[in-house]
């Protein structure tokens, strides 16, 4: 029964709308209305309110990292399902019709608790790519697909496959931004289109 908890955990924790209820608190309106409709970070960058960006993004990170510490305490065993459903609440959250994020910064934090050295390098290659190239999209899926390529080279098996699980769902969320680097129409970060 473990692993029904750990992956409700997860999923539970996963599903907390930051981005949503952090710009109401503040006044900006209802995220969904605003640029992409996304919950995430980065549409809320288009609020105008880098303040309120920069704690969705702390707080999506941080609610991935929850769900990986709190299930290693309590069901080590099935921390990989605390992971998975704190990626899947974050991106398909019941209370949102199952309309989230994009689980960039939820994944950061997910990689983090599975193994601090690939979390370190998703966000080195996240925040790099992020001052670089300067498209989220870009980033974003890049960290996410060099996060388990890392853990397998680190040896951490379990979360490699984990990790590559939500690689490959990352990049189906972001099928629409693919669409669009290939058409050469994709905005970078401070733009007012769709990410």
């Amino acid at each position: 029964m473990q692993w029904i908890f750990a992956l409700a955990l997860g999923y539970a924790l996963g599903s907390v709308p930051f981005g949503l209820i952090i710009t109401r608190i503040a006044g900006a309106g209802d995220l969904r209305s605003i640029g992409s409709g996304n919950i995430g970070a980065t549409n809320v960058l288009r609020t105008g309110r880098k303040g309120l960006a920069a704690a969705t993004l702390l707080l999506d990170l941080l609610k991935g990292l929850a769900a990986v510490l709190i299930a290693a305490v309590l069901w080590p065993a099935s921390v990989w399902l605390a992971a998975l459903g704190a990626f899947l609440g974050h991106c398909f959250p019941v209370w949102l019709k199952f309309r989230g994020g994009k689980g960039v910064a939820t994944t950061a934090g997910i990689a983090f608790g599975l193994a601090w050295p690939v979390g370190l390098a998703y966000a080195l290659t996240w925040i790099g790519l992020l001052l670089t190239v300067k498209i989220s999209s870009v980033a974003g899926m890049t960290a996410a697909v060099v996060a388990p390529l890392v853990a397998l080279a680190l040896g951490h098996q379990d979360a490699a496959l984990v990790l590559a699980v939500i690689a490959a769902i990352v990049l189906f969320q972001h099928r629409e931004n693919i669409a669009r680097l290939r058409a050469g129409t994709e905005p970078r970060v401070g733009g007012s289109k769709k990410s």
